[in-house]
């Protein structure tokens, strides 16, 4: 055996899976389901210190750290989603809710008919309220969708990593993402994040007004809090709370795992 074929190999190359085809035909055949996970990010404004790719960057730090953990299929990220409450700031690029609705729809169809029956949609911007459609729709016709993380996925992670800002303040380029970013990417992290705390717990008229009228920086939230320790300890968190979402998704029991039931 070469030692080519020897080397472990990467998961992903940057946020693209690096995947060959005997890869992907040869992942997951044991399985009962084979289970495909998709990042969904945004192409939107995160103040003067995060790039505008923040949201796609994270999700595909989660996405990757599950495909490291699980025998999943790792795609490539939706980049540009619904991020309307940030037209005020240059660089924000949105499509409609319809069209991300469609576009996931679509991979999920494409996904099917490969022979790969679950999905799992990782959500890295809170703005595309739609993915939760996908998920509800998709589901009472019988597929396998999932939509991750949850709130309480991340409020596990946010405990086991000291996140000090509550989910409620850290709305925006804040302590999580600034966190995640200096772990997985620090080389993006540009100076200012230090100084830059703003805080809006307020935001009721958010969805009428955009996010201009509660910042002008653009930030909500405490990145002087942010790590990469904490970065790396979301993540792994985030990682573990994956394991009932993949063994309900593979299971052919449709019911809920022991760890979801009430």
């Amino acid at each position: 055996m070469s030692g080519s074929e020897t080397r472990p190999r990467p998961t992903a190359h940057g946020p693209l899976p690096a995947d060959t085809t005997q890869d992907a035909r040869a992942r997951g055949a044991d399985l009962s389901r084979q289970v495909a996970v998709l990042p969904v990010g945004s192409f939107e404004q995160h103040g003067p210190y995060l790039p505008l790719a923040t949201d796609t960057l994270v999700a595909c730090a989660i996405a990757r750290r599950i495909a490291d953990a699980y025998p999943v299929h790792l795609l490539p990220p939706v980049t540009i989603s619904c991020s309307h409450e940030h037209a005020a700031w240059p660089g924000t690029v949105s499509i409609s809710s319809v069209t991300l609705h469609a576009v996931v729809r679509d991979i999920a169809d494409s996904l099917r008919r490969s022979g790969v029956e679950a999905l799992v949609v990782v959500n890295g911007h809170g703005g595309n309220y739609v993915l939760g459609n996908v998920v509800q729709e998709g589901s009472a016709r019988g597929e396998r969708l999932a939509l991750f993380p949850a709130a309480e996925d991340w409020q596990t992670a946010l405990d086991a990593a000291g996140v000090r800002t509550s989910p409620l303040t850290d709305m925006h380029a804040g302590e999580i993402e600034t966190s995640i970013l200096l772990h997985a990417h620090p080389e993006m992290v540009r100076a200012g994040h230090e100084s830059a705390d703003f805080v809006a717990d307020d935001r009721r008229h958010l969805l009428t007004t955009g996010m201009s009228a509660y910042t002008e920086s653009g930030v909500i939230g405490r990145p002087s809090l942010g790590s990469a320790e904490k970065g790396e300890e979301l993540l792994n968190g985030l990682a573990a709370a994956f394991g009932p979402y993949f063994s309900l998704l593979t299971s052919e029991d449709p019911g809920l795992p022991e760890s979801g039931r009430g």
